[in-house]
């Protein structure tokens, strides 16, 4: 009987101590599901957003930082995103358009390209529209999701209420270059705030953003590269 008894109310304990991880596994499952069907709602309003950007690079293994700044813009073209970032001090200009990305690096004048088609111009895209205009129904198709909970960021004059969700890419080849990322997402205006990436060996990459403009027009003279279609550059 003591032995019932005991092992009874060792199962009664554990089952009564499970029920607040239970409790808040399905309110973090509810909020989750309530970001993702903002972000939904918002990416269908979304046309554009430019912001400030402040990019971070950790070294990990000699512990060195390096650091650029500059502004971004992101443009829905159709069905797809067209990106560009103007950043200093040496000036560089990079866009992704229509399965195109182009580097242009002013100081020696020089221009890379990379075609990206089929799944890379997929995987691409998917990388571009995380928590800016990508519904949250494709970040959960593409994504296994965490949610880490509301966490205010500046957004330039004003503060911001964000949604941490920690994204680990259902994509293989995708894992291989980053185990996880983490955004910092404005569901009701479908941006990110704050962004970082985590590669294997422990490397991060850090993007912030400020002053975001949304569905504003775009000057695009700014992120012009001044380089022809044989690459020639002025």
């Amino acid at each position: 009987m003591y032995r019932r008894t005991r092992a009874f109310s060792f199962a009664a304990a554990f089952a009564l101590a499970a029920l607040p991880v239970l409790a808040s596994g399905q309110a973090n499952s509810n909020k989750l599901q309530q970001v993702l069907s903002q972000m939904d709602a918002a990416s269908k309003n979304f046309k554009s957003a430019q912001a400030d950007i402040k990019r971070v690079h950790l070294e990990k293994l000699v512990n060195d930082t390096s650091t650029e700044t500059g502004t971004v813009y992101f443009l829905r073209n159709g069905s797809s995103t067209q990106f560009g970032g103007r950043f200093g001090p040496d000036l560089k200009i990079v866009e992704y358009k229509s399965g195109n990305v182009r580097l242009y690096t002013a100081a020696n004048k020089h221009l890379d390209q990379v075609a990206a088609s089929g799944a890379n111009q997929g995987r691409v895209e998917t990388f571009l529209t995380l928590g800016f205009g990508g519904s949250g129904s494709d970040l959960a198709k593409a994504w296994n999701i965490a949610d880490q909970g509301t966490e205010p960021l500046s957004d330039g004059s004003k503060t911001v209420q964000t949604e941490k969700l920690d994204l680990v890419s259902k994509d293989p080849s995708v894992r291989n270059s980053y185990t996880h990322i983490t955004i910092w997402v404005d569901p009701t205006r479908d941006v990110s705030l704050k962004q970082e990436f985590f590669d294997p060996t422990g490397n991060t990459d850090t993007a912030t953003y400020s002053n975001i403009r949304l569905n504003q027009k775009i000057d695009l003279g700014p992120y012009t590269i001044p380089c022809n279609s044989k690459g020639e550059c002025k």
